[in-house]
C-alpha cells in the first residue's frame, strides 16, 4: 500500500504559506483516490474479490472521506479568513481614504494660512506711520530692548508711545481744569468789578445829590 503523496516539488503557482496546508490535504486526498482507483481497476482487481481487497477498498474510502472532510473544513476556514481579510482591507481602505481627505484638508488649510501670512506681511500697517520716537532714542531709554526681536521691540515702542500719550493726556486734562478754574475766577472778578462800578456810581450820585441838594436849600 503506497503512502499519501506529498506536495509536489517546484510548485511556484501558489506560494502563500496559508494555503500550503490545503494543498497538502488536497494532495493527500488525491493520493488516496489514486490508490482507490488502482484497487478497483478491473485489470488488477481479483475475481472474485477477496476479503483483503474489500478491506483495502473500504479503508481507502474512509481515508478519502476523512481527507475530503478535512479539506472542506480547511476551505471553510479559508473562506472565513478571506472574508475577514476583505473586511480588514475595506476598513483599512476607508481609514486611508479618511486620512487622505484629512491630508488634503490640511494642504488646503496650509495654502490658506500661507496666503494669509503673505497678506499680513505685505499689509501696509498703520503703526508704520505712527510718530514714534526714533529707535535709537528708544534703545537709549530702554537698553534691555536691544536683544528683543523686531516684533517685540516694535510692540514695546508702541506701548511706550501709548503710555507717553496717556501721561500727556492727563497733563492736558489737568491744564484744562486749571484753565476753566482761571476763567471762572476771572469772570467772578469781572462780575465783582462790575458790581463795584455800579456801587461806586450809586455812591457818587448820592454824594452829588447830597451836595447839590444842600445848596439848593
Amino acid at each position: 500500500m503506497s503512502q499519501p503523496q506529498s506536495l509536489p516539488q517546484g510548485n511556484t503557482i501558489i506560494s502563500d504559506p496559508a494555503l500550503q496546508p490545503i494543498l497538502l490535504s488536497a494532495a493527500d486526498a488525491l493520493a488516496h483516490c489514486q490508490q482507490l482507483l488502482n484497487l478497483i481497476n478491473p485489470s488488477s482487481l481479483p475475481s472474485p474479490a477477496t476479503h483483503d481487497s474489500i478491506r483495502a477498498i473500504s479503508l481507502h474510502q474512509k481515508r478519502i472521506f476523512a481527507s475530503l472532510a478535512k479539506l472542506r473544513g480547511q476551505n471553510r476556514d479559508l473562506v472565513h479568513a478571506v472574508r475577514a481579510t476583505k473586511q480588514a482591507t475595506a476598513e483599512a481602505r476607508a481609514e486611508i481614504d479618511r486620512l487622505h481627505l484629512h491630508l488634503q484638508n490640511l494642504y488646503y488649510e496650509q495654502r490658506h494660512l500661507t496666503g494669509e501670512i503673505a497678506a499680513c506681511e505685505s499689509y501696509d500697517h498703520r503703526y508704520r506711520d505712527l510718530p514714534l520716537i526714533p529707535e535709537e532714542e528708544f534703545l537709549e531709554l530702554f537698553p534691555d530692548q536691544r536683544e528683543a526681536s523686531p516684533h517685540d521691540r516694535m510692540v514695546a515702542r508702541i506701548n511706550h508711545e501709548h503710555a507717553e500719550r496717556e501721561a500727556l493726556e492727563q497733563q492736558r486734562q489737568q491744564l484744562l481744569k486749571k484753565r476753566q478754574a482761571l476763567i471762572a475766577e476771572n469772570k467772578k472778578r469781572k462780575d465783582d468789578l462790575a458790581s463795584l462800578d455800579k456801587d461806586l456810581e450809586k455812591f457818587i450820585d448820592v454824594r452829588i445829590l447830597m451836595i447839590y441838594g444842600v445848596n439848593w436849600f
